[in-house]
């Protein structure tokens, strides 16, 4: 008789020792897996991160100073035009870059200004500018995407978010907010704001937000955080309490006050003082927070996933053929006013997987 044969196996006939573990269980010894989560903020220490916003509104509604009041800093100096002298003639789009440090956190943040936008008697395609430079930030990263030998880090001009400063009529959207905004939402994220809200009651600016909410949806103007985005269950609750209070209502300050003993930042007027991060004077901490604090990653990553392959998919769908190169590869030239993808939201993921399957 072979000994071997018909001997039982070693893990059922040994008795489990306390330096081994019994078969299926696993290892009582630390690996170290979650110091992946370490090596990744080292490196993302070192690259520094980069954040592209901009502010779209009439002059006079306080972009400027909203900026400087979001980072803490003199990012926007407030230009001649803002402090009453002559008007634009035209459109004129303006960006400024800063690298803004905290606890070792290095942020570039680049705003783009819309002096001029509005302003003018005849308004009739006043967007085309904004939208071409938007189209153009993209054709720019497509560009240097598709070489061949391309950089290691691409530079990302594109525009991750659209503050859209609405002035506070107390009434509803204008002809001209809803042609744009329903323009402007297929290009770029938009959060839009009651701009200047100490001048509206808090009754008026309630029922002014009502209005404004009941003009997106008639409009189906899918503004920033979009629903068909939410994964979980949890970004689900946090972005629908956003939702509800959509349009935030703002108030922009970069001067210093004393109330109470303490050091605020607000705007002094007759009545008193306007505290710009105390919410039940307004609403801009809830801004702040969703620009910076929980949802600034999330905007650059539905800026890359959806918005850029849209485009990136309707580029190449119109070169038809791709020339190979030795160092490039050759699109047609991109159109002026390109127009994006005319799709609903919802069904972005699906038509950029679709397409990327057939490439």
């Amino acid at each position: 008789m072979d000994p071997m044969r018909g001997s039982p196996s070693p893990c059922s006939s040994r008795p489990p020792s306390p330096r081994s573990p019994v078969c299926g269980e696993k290892l009582s010894s630390y690996v170290g897996i979650e110091a992946v989560l370490d090596q990744l903020k080292i490196k993302a220490m070192k690259m520094g991160f980069e954040f592209n916003i901009m502010v779209v509104g009439q002059s006079g509604l306080g972009k400027s100073t909203m900026v400087n009041t979001l980072f803490k800093s003199k990012v926007w100096k407030s230009s001649p035009q803002g402090l009453g002298g002559p008007t634009p003639q035209t459109l004129q789009l303006q960006s400024v870059t800063h690298v803004i440090e905290e606890k070792g956190v290095k942020l570039k943040l680049t705003v783009t200004d819309t002096p001029g936008f509005g302003d003018q008697i005849n308004n009739d395609k006043c967007w085309d500018p904004i939208l071409g430079y938007i189209n153009e930030q993209y054709e720019r990263y497509l560009q240097e995407e598709i070489l061949i030998t391309r950089q290691r880090h691409i530079p990302d001009t594109r525009v991750h978010c659209c503050v859209y400063f609405v002035p506070p009529t107390g009434h509803c959207l204008r002809p001209l907010d809803i042609e744009f905004l329903q323009r402007l939402c297929r290009a770029v994220n938009v959060v839009p704001v009651i701009a200047r809200a100490d001048s509206l009651t808090l009754e008026e600016r309630e029922a002014f937000r009502q209005r404004i909410q009941h003009n997106l949806k008639m409009h189906r103007i899918d503004v920033y955080p979009q629903k068909c985005f939410d994964e979980e269950i949890n970004d689900k609750l946090l972005n629908s309490k956003i939702r509800d209070r959509i349009p935030f209502a703002v108030v922009g300050a970069d001067r210093e006050h004393i109330v109470n003993g303490r050091c605020v930042l607000g705007r002094k007027t007759k009545w008193g003082i306007v505290e710009v991060e105390n919410i039940a004077h307004c609403e801009f901490p809830l801004l702040r927070d969703l620009l910076i604090r929980s949802h600034l990653q999330d905007l650059k990553d539905i800026t890359h996933n959806v918005h850029y392959e849209n485009y990136r998919v309707l580029r190449l769908n119109e070169s038809h053929s791709l020339p190979r190169g030795p160092g490039w590869v050759n699109l047609s030239p991109a159109p002026s006013g390109c127009p994006l993808l005319m799709h609903k939201p919802s069904k972005a993921h699906r038509r950029v997987q679709e397409d990327s399957d057939d490439d």
